[in-house]
């Protein structure tokens, strides 16, 4: 049985000063920067072309463009973590993630698992024996998709949905699969007598544990939730929220958290990145970023958010101007045809490194009298 849900409305003084968290993590807290990543992303890179029709291009010569959905991330999730990601609407989360999983095939870049580059969609992994041996990627790494109303196939039931990830990680015999089958739907609290249920029979709550389920019958070591709760009122919000930290205790699970709701992030992650126009301008342990944001477009980021009361609300920060096209990105730093601390030409003309900044790195001219960040020294240099 779960255990009851928890609110995950962080207090208003803990969103506006940052002090200790709310509620301890279940899972052990991973090291920063310390040992091999299990999951390493090295100048990350996505871009969708738009081709225009033939009678565009016939008539109006319209070219190809290109959108810059991810533009050269760095990124190292070290095991048993959760990493939160946040970012406005089209910055690239949700591309980012996919890429994490080979949803979507990067550009360029390279993705490593447990310090081994991924080969095609096969990694080299260390087995029980201490052997080492090629394992398909998908075995390792799986996804939570935010919409759980489009994400689950409406024309099967619970059992064949959950079928098909089991026997692809090699149960045979249909006493195993069905074994398995009544043992996750029970695991993510379900009624293991709904398994020849239909989708659409079901709530939104319990069509994401049914997503959720589906995800661990391969048993990952990465899971990526891309908004998992963002459609889902506050009272499910919480148990779902409770789910994926039991399940992260059980199994030793490694979580992106992707969303919008930052009492979310403040909850559930032990560090935070912030995504802006395809690009990760800050990062940092949740207490030190919520604290201290350094970079300005975090700093408007954390201020935006909505605080009951007064003497614990930040100065709202408004900033001018839309978020750029990621079509026809700006030069320079992507943030500084909307920043309000600009330090002057180079913000315009240079995109900034990562600099260490106290325990956080920050893409921010502002802060160059710091030393570049170690961890992002080698992407740095193809960056500027």
């Amino acid at each position: 049985m779960m255990s009851e849900p928890v609110s995950v409305q962080a207090a208003p003084d803990e969103l506006a000063q940052g002090p200790s968290r709310g509620q301890a993590v279940t899972a052990p807290l991973a090291s920063n920067g310390q040992g091999t990543p299990l999951v390493e992303a090295s100048g990350l890179t996505k871009y969708f072309p738009i081709r225009p029709s033939l009678l565009a291009r016939m008539l109006v010569r319209q070219q190809e463009k290109t959108v810059r959905a991810v533009d050269g991330v760095d990124l190292a999730i070290h095991s048993g973590e959760t990493v939160g990601l946040v970012g406005e609407s089209g910055c690239g989360k949700t591309t980012l993630g996919r890429m994490l999983t080979m949803l979507h095939t990067p550009t360029a870049g390279e993705i490593r698992f447990q310090g081994n580059p991924l080969v095609g969609q096969q990694v080299t992994v260390i087995g029980d024996d201490g052997r080492p041996r090629k394992v398909p990627y998908y075995h390792l790494t799986q996804i939570v998709f935010q919409n759980p109303y489009s994400s689950l196939n409406p024309r099967k039931t619970v059992r064949e949905i959950l079928s098909v990830p089991l026997r692809a990680r090699g149960l045979k015999t249909t006493g195993e699969i069905e074994a398995e089958v009544q043992f996750l739907v029970e695991r993510v609290g379900l009624n293991p007598r709904h398994v020849d249920r239909y989708p659409h029979q079901f709530s939104g709550g319990q069509r994401q544990r049914i997503g959720i389920a589906r995800a661990l019958a391969m048993r990952p070591r990465f899971i990526v939730a891309d908004e998992p709760v963002s459609s889902l009122d506050v009272s499910i919000q919480a148990q779902v929220i409770n789910l994926l930290e039991e399940l992260q205790a059980e199994y030793n699970l490694t979580y992106l958290f992707i969303a919008h709701d930052l009492s979310v992030i403040y909850h559930i992650s032990d560090r935070v990145a912030v995504m802006y126009l395809g690009h990760i301008v800050e990062e940092g342990t949740t207490d030190d970023l919520f604290a201290t944001p350094h970079h300005p477009y975090t700093q408007a980021l954390l201020a935006a958010v909505p605080v009951v009361e007064k003497s614990a609300r930040r100065n709202r920060i408004l900033l001018q101007g839309g978020v750029p096209s990621p079509i026809d990105p700006p030069p320079g730093c992507p943030f500084h045809p909307r920043c309000f601390a600009k330090k002057g030409s180079i913000c315009e003309e240079q995109l900034p490194p990562f600099f260490q900044v106290g325990n956080q790195r920050v893409a921010c001219w502002l802060y160059d009298d710091q030393p570049v960040s170690p961890t992002a020294a080698s992407g740095d240099s193809e960056r500027l």
